[in-house]
C-alpha cells in the first residue's frame, strides 16, 4: 500500500494545491463563499472525469513506454505532462477559438475571461472538426493493434482471430476508417460533413504521417545503436495519441463550466493522476502480470473512437463514455486474474 502511494504523491499533492485554486478563482469571480464552492466542486467533477476517462490512456501509453529506452520513458514523463496539461487543457482551446474566431491568441485569452460565454459557444461549434480529428486517430490506433499478424495473445478470440486473419489485407485499416468517416459525414449537413470529413482525413494523415516519421527516427537511430529502443519517433506518436485522448474530455468540460480557467485546473488534476498510473504499469510490470489489460484498454479506445464520431450527431454523456471504457478495463482486469489463477493450479 505504502508503495503503491508513493506513485500519487504528487498528485495528491496537485489536487489539493489544485483544488484551493479553484476556490480561490470561485471567490474572485464571484465574491461569494458559495460561488467559491461551486468552483471547488466543479474543479472535483472535472478531475473524477478526466480520471474516468483516462484509464484506457495509461495502459496504451505503458504499452509503448515499456519499449522505450528509459531516456525517453523520462523525456516523456516530464516534458510530455507539461504538453498534456499546459497544451492540451489550455493551449488548445485558445488555439480553436483563435482559429475559429479569426483572433489573436492574447485576444482568445481576454475572451475566455471577459466573455466564457461566447467563448464555450466558439468551442461548441468546433466539436465537428475536433471530434472527427481524434476519433479518426483513436479508431487507427485501436484497429492497428487489432489487425495485427505478430499479435499473440487474444482476449476475445471469435473477434480478435478474425481481425488479425485479415490482416493480410493490406491497408484495410485505413478503409474501414474511411468509410466510417464516409457514413458519418454524409449523415451530417452540408457544411457540417464537409468539415468532419476534412478534419477525418487530417486525422488519418497525421496518424500515418507520425507512424512514418517514428519508422524514420526510429530506424536511424538503431543504424546508430542496436541497443536503442523508441526513440523521438515514439515519443511524438505518444503526445499524439495522448492529445486524442484528451480532446474528448476538453470538449466535456465545457459541458459542466465555461471557465477555461477552471476546465484547465480539474483537467490538469486528472493529468497527473494519468501520468501516475502510467508510471506505475510500467515499473510494476503490470501489463506482464495481467495478460489482458491492454486489450481492454484498446478495446475502450477503439468504442472511444466511435463515440467521438457518434457525438458529431447526438449528444453522448461523458459518463456513459467513462463508464464504458472503465468497464472493458475490469472485464480484462477480472479475465488476467482468472487466467493467472488457472496458470497456477496447472
Amino acid at each position: 500500500m505504502n508503495q503503491t502511494f508513493t506513485y500519487f504523491r504528487w498528485p495528491f499533492l496537485f489536487t489539493a494545491a489544485g483544488l484551493v485554486l479553484a476556490y480561490w478563482l470561485g471567490y474572485q469571480t464571484t465574491g461569494t463563499v458559495g460561488g467559491a464552492m461551486s468552483f471547488f466542486l466543479i474543479g472535483t467533477a472535472l478531475a473524477i472525469l478526466e480520471i474516468s476517462l483516462s484509464f484506457d490512456n495509461a495502459i496504451v501509453n505503458a504499452n509503448i513506454l515499456e519499449t522505450m529506452e528509459p531516456k525517453w520513458q523520462q523525456r516523456f514523463l516530464t516534458w510530455g505532462i507539461l504538453i498534456a496539461v499546459f497544451g492540451m487543457r489550455i493551449i488548445f482551446p485558445l488555439a480553436v477559438v483563435a482559429v475559429a474566431a479569426k483572433i489573436g491568441p492574447i485576444s482568445a485569452i481576454v475572451l475566455a475571461a471577459s466573455d466564457p460565454h461566447e467563448y464555450a459557444r466558439i468551442m461548441e461549434e468546433s466539436h465537428i472538426g475536433i471530434s472527427a480529428f481524434g476519433g479518426t486517430f483513436l479508431m487507427m490506433v485501436a484497429l492497428t493493434y487489432f489487425i495485427d499478424q505478430s499479435k499473440e495473445v487474444d482476449w476475445i478470440r471469435m473477434i480478435e482471430c478474425r481481425l488479425r486473419s485479415w490482416a493480410s489485407i493490406r491497408g484495410l485499416e485505413i478503409a474501414l476508417v474511411l468509410f466510417t468517416a464516409l457514413i458519418v459525414s454524409i449523415s451530417l449537413p452540408g457544411h457540417e460533413s464537409a468539415t468532419f470529413l476534412f478534419a477525418a482525413v487530417c486525422g488519418l494523415v497525421t496518424f500515418l504521417a507520425v507512424e512514418l516519421l517514428g519508422h524514420f527516427l526510429d530506424a536511424e537511430k538503431e543504424v546508430q545503436s542496436l541497443a536503442a529502443k523508441g526513440g523521438l519517433g515514439a515519443f511524438l506518436y505518444l503526445e499524439v495519441l495522448d492529445a486524442s485522448f484528451s480532446f474528448d474530455g476538453v470538449i466535456g468540460a465545457f459541458a459542466l463550466t465555461q471557465n477555461l480557467f477552471l476546465i484547465a485546473i480539474g483537467l490538469g488534476i486528472g493529468a497527473f493522476y494519468v501520468r501516475s498510473m502510467t508510471i506505475m504499469l510500467v515499473e510494476r510490470k503490470m501489463l506482464t502480470q495481467f495478460r489482458y489489460l491492454e486489450h481492454g484498454a484498446f478495446y475502450s479506445v477503439l468504442v472511444l473512437s466511435v463515440i467521438m464520431y457518434a457525438q458529431s450527431l447526438w449528444h453522448v454523456p461523458e459518463l456513459f463514455t467513462g463508464l464504458i471504457g472503465a468497464t472493458f478495463i475490469c472485464l480484462s482486469l477480472y479475465s488476467s486474474i482468472r487466467h493467472n489463477k488457472l496458470d497456477q493450479n496447472i
